[in-house]
């Protein structure tokens, strides 16, 4: 009988309300072309989430409420991807032609380096 894996509680919450409250927001001027609109708003955002270390950016729209919700939504992505668990691996037999294969591949080296050994003469 297999052991029941149990899947406890993720670690990280992906609720929209509780990573308000958790993360540290911060909006800054964002670099590159745009303009003198990029130059003088401070429309871009960047989350980062303690407990988790996570942090995010977000800076495709003029539109600092627009970046907060593309940044929130990277953010859950992100911890959704944190909080998956793999299932445990259940190691496989070896085939029976997988061990007769290993064994004629040894035999095989073993005649050759057989044949680089140092052959000595039997008067000696």
């Amino acid at each position: 009988m297999k052991p029941a894996h149990r899947i406890s509680e993720p670690p990280y919450h992906t609720d929209r309300a509780m990573l308000e409250r958790e993360v540290v927001m911060e909006a800054f001027r964002t670099g590159g072309p745009g303009g003198q609109h990029r130059n003088v708003t401070d429309s871009a955002v960047r989350l980062l989430h303690p407990p988790s270390g996570v942090r995010v950016i977000a800076a495709d729209s003029r539109s600092q409420h627009r970046n907060r919700e593309t940044a929130f939504a990277r953010l859950i992505r992100r911890l959704q991807s944190l909080n998956r668990v793999s299932p445990p691996r259940v190691p496989t037999r070896v085939s029976k032609r997988a061990v007769e294969r290993r064994l004629a591949e040894k035999k095989r080296s073993q005649a050759i380096k057989r044949l680089r050994a140092v052959v000595r003469d039997q008067d000696d």
